[in-house]
């Protein structure tokens, strides 16, 4: 039922009336081709699939989010949101943000009880936790930089909805594991519920998000924003605790904003700026690593992982105090990233002990961690870049599907600082900066990032994970232009993580035992972890030959045109 291949040079498929045959395609090595990458390879070929017909990297990008939010419910969406960073053949540089946004009737307290409690429950699970769906209207923005009409870009998900696939081992696990939580947040059956266990191979057809699709594709984001869908939307909400309304959902509006960039040892590196806060981490992480020289050390050695987790431990301290939507709060970005801010910050930095973290910033107890996110990256054969990151924010979002379209919503409240100084569910602590407040987007981790050489893309990066991500991009990058590995090795090595709070590194559970024993005895504490991220990476070298890599954690695939 599913075929894995690790090294695949060129692969051409076509779409069948049932999609039962799934290849996963973990590399490829091409040249004057377009690739995409994804977490699930029918999603990737439904973007190589618009290549093929001569679209370009965004209209694929379209194409394979459309997919996504088919074959991949647990984070692939039409009822969440998103960043894209764009970087055209021309060296025009774009960013497009499609974050969801606060509800109208959202106040700074919605989540604290009578006793001054934050209910963190409330802000993570049903319709209360759910924000205005931004997805949607970024497929459309994004058009404006595409060559085919939505139409097109659409179908892939159409056929995909309406004909039925056969969904993975992966897939029918979480599909299981989750049976109980949709079924005590929906009122209303779902195709996600059946009464005997999901297995490898089952088709999963669904035919209410194939109308939904398909309203879309007639109508366009008015079919969304607009009409039955929102109609359908609403209602949902009236059904429980959810305050999202028919003005919200019309009013919705994307922001294009100047990307974030700086120079790290002579590349130009382009990221999503506030809201996301992993475009200014990781420009904090890199310029702070780059004081000791990281490039003297190989990947993953004691004083290499010290050097990137200190880094992580400051930045992400910054990120607690000072980072929000741009759009409400003081945007300190300049200040943040600058030489002389990172030079004072990285002062009390010493490779014979471990900096506390109450050293910088109050300690607060925090809870574990939990991601779900999904990244793409894609380039085409003319050299248009794209790196986007979308997500519903927890696992399957709030677990609430709307009843007639098929669709789950996010649960991105959470996002915000439901209580300033209490944690969300990937642990990250906030301020009054990502307080809630109406119409405002919450700060994310996101960090779709592409690096250029000479004006041209040499990598396209990014990754799922919650507060994992700008780390984990950190450790991409500077495994490429520090430690000169391939994108393979970059992809698949195991990664480490740190978030100033919880004090605990984060390492995978394949990571050198030799190295976390000798951090130990320099005092940093340390916990095993299944999985950090799932990267989808693209590295182009000056010849102009592609490699691209899909993350062995996963179904993720790569796809050619």
């Amino acid at each position: 039922m599913k075929k894995i291949l690790f090294l695949c040079i060129m692969m051409s498929h076509s779409f069948s009336a049932q999609y039962k045959d799934i290849t996963i395609v973990k590399e490829v090595r091409v040249k004057n081709k377009g690739v995409v990458v994804s977490a699930h390879p029918l999603a990737s070929e439904a973007g190589a699939k618009i290549l093929k017909l001569g679209g370009n990297s965004y209209d694929a990008i379209v194409a394979t989010q459309y997919a996504l939010a088919v074959v991949y419910p647990q984070a692939g969406n039409i009822g969440g949101g998103g960043f894209l960073v764009g970087v055209k053949s021309t060296g025009e540089k774009f960013t497009i943000d499609y974050r969801e946004t606060a509800p109208q009737k959202a106040s700074h307290d919605m989540y604290i009880d009578k006793n001054g409690k934050a209910d963190t429950n409330l802000s993570q699970n049903g319709r209360l936790a759910v924000g205005i769906p931004g997805s949607v209207a970024g497929f459309f923005a994004t058009l404006k930089y595409c060559k085919l009409p939505m139409s097109k870009l659409i179908q892939p998900a159409i056929d995909l909805a309406e004909k039925g696939f056969a969904i993975t081992e992966k897939e029918a696990d979480l599909l299981n594991s989750n049976q109980e939580n949709f079924k005590k947040h929906n009122s209303s059956s779902i195709v996600f519920v059946k009464p005997i266990p999901w297995k490898a191979g089952d088709i999963l057809t669904q035919k209410e998000l194939a109308e939904s699709l398909k309203l879309i594709q007639k109508l366009g984001s008015k079919g969304f924003y607009e009409g039955k869908t929102a109609n359908l939307i609403v209602s949902e909400m009236k059904k429980g605790n959810g305050i999202i309304s028919l003005d919200d959902l019309k009013n919705y509006k994307v922001a294009e904003r100047k990307p974030l960039e700086f120079n790290y040892k002579g590349n130009n590196i382009v990221s999503m700026p506030l809201p996301s806060s992993g475009g200014i981490l990781l420009a904090q992480m890199l310029k702070m690593a780059e004081f000791e020289n990281l490039e003297k050390y190989q990947q993953n050695s004691v004083k290499a992982v010290q050097i990137m987790v200190e880094a992580e431990r400051r930045a992400f301290a910054d990120r607690a105090e000072y980072m929000g939507d741009p759009d409400f709060i003081e945007d300190k970005t300049s200040y943040l990233i600058s030489d002389e801010y990172l030079k004072n910050r990285w002062k009390n930095f010493s490779f014979n002990k471990a900096t506390l973290s109450s050293e910088v910033g109050k300690i607060i107890p925090q809870p574990k961690e939990s991601t779900e996110t999904t990244h793409i990256s894609v380039i085409d054969k003319e050299g248009n870049a794209a790196s986007v990151t979308t997500t519903l924010n927890g696992l399957y979002g709030s677990k609430v599907v709307v009843s007639g379209a098929g669709f789950f919503l996010n649960n991105e409240m959470d996002d915000f600082s439901v209580k300033p100084g209490v944690p969300n569910m990937f642990g990250a602590v906030g301020g009054e900066a990502n307080s809630i407040q109406p119409h405002k987007r919450m700060l994310s981790s996101m960090t779709p990032t592409i690096v250029l050489k000479n004006g041209k893309p040499i990598i396209i990066v990014g990754t799922p994970g919650g507060t994992t991500i700008p780390t984990s991009v950190y450790q991409s990058i500077v495994d490429v232009i520090d430690f000169k590995l391939n994108a393979n090795i970059t992809v698949n090595s195991p990664k480490f993580h740190h978030q100033w709070l919880p004090e605990t590194v984060a390492f995978e559970k394949n990571f050198p035992e030799s190295i976390v024993k000798e951090l130990e005895k320099l005092g940093y504490k340390s916990e095993k972890v299944k999985q950090i991220g799932r990267t989808e990476m693209i590295l182009i070298d000056e010849n102009g030959n592609i490699n691209a890599v899909a993350d062995g954690r996963g179904d993720d695939s790569v796809a050619v045109e």
